[in-house]
């Protein structure tokens, strides 16, 4: 597989994730809300690898055969980012208050592992079911793999895919962290932010809809 196929497809891929959307929402509120922004990552990457599978064991090609499946897979994403969107205005992330000890804790707070995973399957369901990374895998990336490269289409696309997850786990957690360290202390601005970011979603939800309604 030919390096500059990978350095276009990365390209593609960067572009894409800087583009703020249900990931970046999801990034932010992690870091307002939570002492480490790693679970949320982590559940992000974890959907993309589940969608690199997927495609890795040939449903893209079924997607390109049966036009209507990637339009389904793009209308159940958009009204759950219109879903995403409208949780987000109706509780707006808020700096979380500073850490108390053992003994001020809440009775009623849930266990840090619970708290992890809840994480980690939220951001699975957010980049598993985002349009964009739908359109990405399902029908782009297949246009980077190259037949006759001695490279068998599983290993091309797992390659790919992982450059996408790199990529994507270096900005969210940069994301994460500029959230924690310029927000926190700016709570209007926090709310403002993920305001903008819950409409952001529902807008684009919504237009995704009205796209495949009237397609």
């Amino acid at each position: 597989m030919a390096v500059s196929s990978i350095t276009a497809f990365w390209a593609v891929s960067v572009l894409l994730i800087l583009v703020p959307g249900a990931d970046w929402a999801y990034a932010i509120s992690a870091g307002l809300r939570d002492r480490s922004v790693a679970p949320a990552v982590g559940g992000l990457l974890l959907g993309y690898v589940g969608l690199t599978a997927v495609v890795a064991a040939g449903v893209a090609a079924v997607v390109a055969d049966h036009p209507a499946v990637l339009a389904s897979l793009t209308l159940l994403g958009a009204m759950y980012l219109i879903w995403l969107g409208a949780t987000t205005l109706a509780r707006p992330s808020t700096p979380a208050p500073a850490e108390q000890g053992a003994a001020g804790a809440t009775a009623h707070a849930p266990a840090p592992s619970a708290r992890r995973r809840s994480r980690v399957l939220v951001g699975a369901g957010i980049s598993g079911l985002n349009p964009k990374a739908l359109l990405l895998f399902l029908a782009l990336l297949p246009q980077f793999t190259q037949p006759g490269t001695g490279w068998p289409l599983a290993l091309q696309i797992s390659t790919l895919g992982l450059v996408h997850i790199l990529s994507c786990g270096a900005i969210y957690l940069c994301v994460g962290i500029l959230a924690r360290t310029v927000l926190r202390a700016r709570p209007a601005a926090a709310r403002a932010v993920t305001r903008v970011s819950g409409a952001a979603m529902i807008v684009i939800g919504v237009v995704l809809v009205v796209e495949q309604l009237t397609a």
